[in-house]
């Protein structure tokens, strides 16, 4: 590996780190601003967006000048694959936050509903999630990688349940149909959350061991 190369690369993990970062924040300030009704951090979250999204581009852009100058093999080229997909999903989780921050500011707006599940627990969770697959980022740990995928399964279980109280309660309380059709949003973007996380700490995983384990068992 040439200096000029070793370079690049230390500048792409720096890269994805800082731009894994952010996205880490907007996801807890989006939870935070749904649970204190906090219309600020809301918006803030949403303003967020676009300082995402140019970073994501800058990321995308350096991944592919280093692949067009170096022509990198092996581990090396496994590691920029693998930030490519993993700059794609940390730009998509950002999404969703923001979409978690519009609706806790749509939810300002109507009289308070009382959510129909735990969002604070399965907001937990999601946020449990990406620290670890991002602490397994930095550390190139499997085993916490590994961790993560399994906690999908917590949050699958919360989003099932939430759908069936949430149908209950609008059979119950018809009145409170928008507010509680926006809980039901919110519950979709945070399992969607720990959809992408879960993706991340697979590829996390294909950095390390150069295996492809979605779509297959790890245990």
């Amino acid at each position: 590996m040439t200096v000029h190369m070793l370079r690049e690369l230390d500048k792409l993990k720096r890269m994805i780190l800082v731009l894994a970062a952010l996205v880490e924040e907007s996801v807890q300030y989006s939870v935070l601003a749904l649970r204190k009704r906090d219309a600020e951090l809301a918006r803030k979250v949403v303003a967020m967006g676009d300082q995402v999204n140019e970073m994501e581009v800058d990321l995308e852009e350096e991944c592919l000048k280093i692949l067009a100058l170096y022509q990198p093999v092996a581990v090396d080229l496994r590691y920029i694959v693998a930030v490519l997909k993993i700059n794609n999903d940390l730009e998509r989780i950002n999404d969703l936050a923001g979409n978690l921050a519009e609706r806790a500011l749509t939810l300002m707006d109507e009289p308070p509903v009382e959510p129909p599940f735990d969002v604070q627990a399965m907001g937990e969770i999601v946020q449990r999630m990406l620290k670890k697959t991002l602490d397994a980022l930095v550390n190139m740990d499997q085993k916490e990688a590994l961790e993560v995928i399994e906690l999908d399964d917590e949050v699958d279980r919360y989003h099932r349940e939430s759908f069936a109280r949430t149908k209950e309660r609008i059979r119950l309380q018809p009145g409170e149909l928008d507010g509680l059709i926006n809980y039901l949003s919110i519950s979709r973007y945070l399992e969607r959350i720990a959809d992408l996380t879960t993706n991340v700490a697979e590829d996390v995983v294909y950095m390390i061991e150069g295996k492809i384990i979605r779509h297959h068992n790890t245990a």
